[in-house]
């Protein structure tokens, strides 16, 4: 492409803190949280008009299982366990009931918006929302030492000893040189929406996958897995059925027309259902930004294999556990691949019933899986750690780690892992022991 030269210019320093936090989706406000909760001086700049990311601007309801894999033990406390309760004595929270607990709470995400606010006041965090942390800043060694942000009121540094990449793309970690990789197939974005006069009574998930894999060529729309969910109060119906392949939307003009596209595929949807005879859909919101699953990965200290997910395998520095499954998503054929921890594999098909297999033979299967914190930490750098989905994690595994109840602990992990640093006056790994 073109370049252009940009004439050197003095900004503003916007603040100084001990730590700064790019992002601030739920992981991002719970890296900021945890560390100023035990004392640091910490800022989190968030693009958007709000903080949650995925569950508030992407509007995902859906929290997974935070119990073991037979559901006899909690295993996923912290601040994802706070929120929760935090919201249901507001009354924002449906619970799992029946007999398959694997989700577990249904959140109202406009509730939980505010309830970040609230933490993010509470906890003494200096917030920046409508501001965009677009490169490093560097001290006079070339070191990382705060964060080049770009708000309403133009550009200006944050200066921080410890820098926290939550950003999800791990802009952060790339701006300050981190290698990254990508996965050889991304798993799509999904665009969500909230509508009422759903008919969730006169079609299921599998009959409108049928319908939308009939009218696929009408309507231009790439098949896959549909799911979606009531929200709190039942009034809205929360739907994910849209699907944009082989998009990378960590680059600008693809995020563009992945957002453009999702939108449409959202009315596609809407005009299926009205042509089975059936009243439209009404829309009521849709997100300020399309789901993402997968972009840009850093390249870590350790990299998360599938194996270590499938069986179980338990670290010294484990940091966070989870039970969702190994879940990827697919074009060729369309649909959606399931391995859980107890050897059962489920493939999930637009246009036909489930095929269920197993990948290994009956057998003792593992509680959880784990993540140890050097899959956060960025190789060759010792004041800077991701949080979040750049996690350097294998395809496989990566499909059951990124849901948002994993997601959420590492940002916990590396609120606590920068402010140990900074209080023993060390690098993070240092400070860590790795």
């Amino acid at each position: 492409m073109d370049i252009v030269t940009l004439p050197s210019r003095s900004v503003p320093v916007l603040a100084e803190a001990d730590i700064c936090v790019a992002g601030g989706s739920c992981t991002g406000v719970f890296a900021a949280v945890t560390a100023a909760r035990r004392g640091a001086r910490v800022a989190v700049v968030e693009p958007q008009n709000r903080f949650g990311g995925t569950a508030t601007a992407s509007q995902v309801c859906y929290w997974h299982s935070i119990f073991n894999l037979d559901y006899s033990r909690q295993i996923i406390a912290g601040m994802t366990d706070e929120i929760l309760h935090r919201l249901d004595r507001r009354g924002q929270v449906d619970y799992a009931d029946g007999p398959d607990p694997s989700w577990y709470a249904r959140l109202n995400t406009e509730e939980l918006a505010i309830e970040l606010d609230e933490l993010v006041v509470e906890a003494g965090v200096l917030p920046f929302l409508h501001s965009r942390a677009v490169d490093v800043w560097r001290d006079a060694d070339g070191r990382p030492a705060g964060l080049l942000v770009a708000g309403k009121g133009g550009l200006g540094v944050l200066k921080a000893k410890y820098l926290v990449d939550a950003t999800g793309d791990g802009d952060i970690c790339a701006a300050a040189g981190a290698e990254m990789w990508r996965n050889p197939s991304l798993q799509p974005p999904t665009a969500c929406a909230k509508m009422s006069r759903w008919p969730e009574r006169e079609v299921g998930m599998f009959e409108l996958g049928k319908w939308i894999h009939a009218e696929a060529e009408r309507y231009h729309m790439p098949e896959g897995m549909i799911w979606g969910c009531p929200t709190p109060g039942k009034n809205t119906f929360m739907l994910a059925g849209t699907k944009i392949p082989d998009a990378d939307l960590s680059d600008p003009a693809e995020l563009t027309a992945g957002e453009i596209e999702g939108r449409r595929q959202i009315r596609a949807i809407q005009d299926i259902v009205a042509g089975h005879g059936l009243p439209r859909p009404v829309l009521e919101a849709l997100p300020s930004l399309i789901g993402i699953r997968d972009t840009r990965h850093i390249r870590s200290l350790y990299r998360l294999t599938t194996d270590d997910v499938l069986y179980g395998r338990e670290f010294p520095d484990t940091i966070a556990r989870g039970t969702y499954r190994v879940d990827v998503h697919s074009q060729n054929p369309p649909g959606t691949r399931f391995l859980y921890l107890d050897g059962t594999e489920v493939f999930i098909s637009p246009d036909r019933e489930n095929e269920a297999t197993r990948w290994r033979p009956e057998g003792p299967a593992p509680e959880c899986y784990s993540i140890p914190l050097r899959s956060l930490i960025p190789a060759g750098f010792d004041n800077l750690i991701s949080a979040g989905r750049m996690i350097d994690a294998e395809t496989g595994a990566y499909g059951a780690v990124r849901v948002m109840v994993t997601m959420n602990q590492t940002g916990e992990a590396a609120g606590n892992a920068a402010y140990e640093a900074l209080d023993k006056g060390t690098g993070i790994p240092e400070a860590a022991g790795l």
